[in-house]
């Protein structure tokens, strides 16, 4: 578990910040919230299989909380970002039993969905967490602690008044570098050209990183998200880093 803020006391999570006048904080996140309704089959999922694989928000503020107490194990820890439906959450999940993999998801459908497809292939070593991935890895994770970190068609923010908004930037590069243990790997993907350039750009600037461009990780399965970009021509592509 990272260490804990004021006291031990961490900071508010995002959308729970105030100003000193009790107004919600304007926060810059790389996420919006999307629609939160469930299809049949998806409430059918979570009714089945989110009170043993999902984390709930307010967990996470309890002060001795930690992910290994809700995995029931230890075990080397794999983080997803942006999981979406959890078509490839689910297919990894079920090659790799011998690991724990926290999937980050803020669109409550497809935790629902990825709860079905995760329990369809009948892996038990998945929990999903909708918390801010951002404020998870510097809160609630030590550094040297994750094995991989999976972030596959994070959102683009193509606007460029937007690319602030981006995960994988300066700003965030040095502190999502330190939760991977020496020799542990981030692998990413993405559709968009420029995006990609930026993720070279600001992990090769990264000194605790080394890697670029990759061939296709074999494992990682083609999903919705993949298939849009292909439809559209958009150039799919794969890196890894891999943690000095």
């Amino acid at each position: 578990m990272a260490e804990q803020d004021n006291g031990g006391v961490r900071p508010a999570r995002p959308h729970h910040k105030e100003t000193d006048d009790g107004r919600r904080m304007r926060e810059v996140l790389t996420y919006t919230r999307r629609g939160s309704r469930l299809s049949p089959k998806q409430q059918a999922a979570w009714d089945t299989y989110s009170e043993r694989w999902v984390i709930p928000d307010e967990a996470v503020d309890v002060p001795d909380f930690s992910f290994a107490a809700w995995f029931g194990r230890e075990a080397p820890l794999v983080v997803e970002i942006g999981g979406g439906v959890g078509e490839a959450t689910a297919a990894l999940a079920a090659t790799r039993p011998d690991v724990n993999i926290l999937a980050l998801e803020v669109w409550g459908p497809g935790v629902a969905e990825g709860l079905g497809r995760v329990g369809e292939v009948g892996a038990t070593n998945v929990r999903f967490c909708s918390v801010d991935a951002v404020w998870t890895l510097e809160h609630l994770i030590a550094p040297d602690s994750i094995s991989e970190l999976w972030t596959f068609f994070p959102d683009p923010w193509h606007k460029k008044r937007h690319h602030k908004r981006r995960l994988v930037n300066p700003e965030y590069a040095a502190m999502i570098a330190s939760r991977l243990v020496p020799g542990g790997l981030w692998r990413l993907a993405t559709d968009w050209a420029d995006y990609a350039e930026q993720m070279v750009e600001v992990l090769d600037a990264e000194p605790m990183l080394e890697g670029g461009v990759v061939e296709r990780w074999a494992e990682r399965p083609v999903t919705k998200f993949e298939r849009k970009g292909i439809a559209k021509d958009r150039v799919i592509t794969d890196l890894t880093y891999r943690r000095l």
